[in-house]
């Protein structure tokens, strides 16, 4: 065993990878990824949600033949689960948002990039391998962001993903008290912070300056791109969107289009008769509107909305095979993760990213076979009432 699968050694489940991320991480950079906004409140519902409802074991069913392999537009792949949109990968590993591609290529799943990561699109289509997806945000400037769907259509990105719910910046208040910002600072916190962790400072920001530079955000506008220190609009906060733009972006995307940050009912409706071919409900994983409800909690009531018109898909605190198990029982047809891979990334690269992906593979299929599951599809009739039992004579 190499020395980089030894540091996975007592990771069995993603809260280990989890804890061996925080201690390789500077504290500003692993709270970035970890926590919510303000008070933590949707945060902190996103697991309570999952934690409270319950998953009802059957027995003497012949489950000796599990598949856990769904179709998502036209695409089959090996579990209901889709690697999400996360802008910090590669300052959890050098190069992460590749390894973690690979990684997602490698067990079967697609990977989605963001627009707000450092490896460039081209370098994820061209090395990446696998299923690759696009998330999209909008900038006031319309011809911006058609820049960028253009450049993601060209290149063969399959699915894009327009993520609609950051029309204001949200309150990250450990960030401010971190320094954790872009552009970044150089101050003594994170300094010290930095220095408390040796081998990341080596291996991800050593290797970088020595290599191609300070990282860049190679993925958005061309007007906007800047490295970890410029000082140029980074992340845009549209709040003058409105569904024709979706149908503007529609025009321009011939693959599947998903809008990521759907929770009301009306707004699902609106997003796919606005042409898009499904939604995904999301709360920013606690990140933006602190106070917001639990994707779990809303998911019920936009599937029904949407009465099996498009596909619904969720994210928000997976963390667990069981989880993956109660999203599609309420009705999701697949899930989005973000910090689940990120643990493994931070912990051992693409290594650690296929170790949190079978971790999570794994237990899908052990609650297939508890709950007398041989397709995921079928977690779905585990929210209809049990037929009352005819005794054996």
């Amino acid at each position: 065993m190499t020395e980089l699968h030894r540091s996975l050694r007592g990771a069995y489940n993603i809260d280990d990878l989890r804890e061996l991320a925080r201690r390789r991480l500077p504290k500003g950079l692993f709270e970035f990824v970890d926590r919510g906004a303000e008070d933590e409140l949707t945060l902190t519902r996103n697991r309570t949600a999952f934690d409270k409802k319950e998953l009802l074991p059957r027995v003497l069913m012949d489950v000796s033949a599990r598949n856990q392999k769904i179709a998502l537009f036209g695409t089959e792949q090996a579990s209901p689960m889709v690697v999400g949109p996360t802008g910090a990968t590669s300052l959890l590993w050098y190069d992460g948002e590749l390894a973690l591609s690979r990684a997602a290529a490698k067990a079967g799943i697609p990977y989605t990039l963001s627009i707000s990561s450092i490896a460039p699109m081209e370098k994820i289509a061209e090395q990446g391998g696998g299923q690759q997806w696009f998330q999209l945000y909008m900038w006031p400037d319309r011809n911006m962001s058609f820049e960028v769907v253009d450049r993601a259509r060209t290149l063969g990105f399959k699915v894009l993903i327009v993520t609609v719910d950051n029309v204001a910046a949200p309150n990250r208040e450990y960030n401010q008290r971190n320094q954790m910002s872009v552009p970044m600072q150089l101050s003594a916190r994170n300094i010290w912070h930095a220095a408390w962790r040796p081998h990341w400072t080596t291996t991800v920001i050593a290797r970088y300056l020595l290599t191609t530079g300070i990282p860049t955000f190679s993925n958005l506008p061309k007007e906007l791109q800047s490295n970890l220190r410029g000082k140029g609009i980074v992340f845009p906060r549209n709040g003058s969107l409105t569904w024709d733009d979706m149908r503007a972006i529609r025009s321009r995307w011939p693959g599947p289009l998903l809008v990521k940050g759907i929770m009301h009912p009306a707004d699902a409706l609106s997003a796919i008769n606005s042409g898009a071919d499904g939604v995904v409900v999301s709360n920013h994983g606690g990140r933006s509107l602190d106070s917001a409800p639990a994707t779990l909690d809303v998911l019920p009531r936009i599937v029904d909305a949407i009465g099996g018109k498009s596909t619904v898909l969720l994210d928000g605190g997976i963390r667990r095979g069981t989880d993956v198990a109660k999203a599609l029982a309420l009705g999701a047809r697949a899930v989005l993760m973000g910090r689940a891979p990120l643990w493994g990334i931070a912990a051992a690269g693409e290594a650690g990213a296929s170790h949190a992906l079978a971790i999570l593979k794994t237990e899908i299929d052990r609650v297939m076979a508890l709950t007398g599951c041989t397709a995921v599809a079928q977690f779905r009739a585990l929210q209809e009432e049990p037929e009352d039992a005819t005794p054996v004579p």
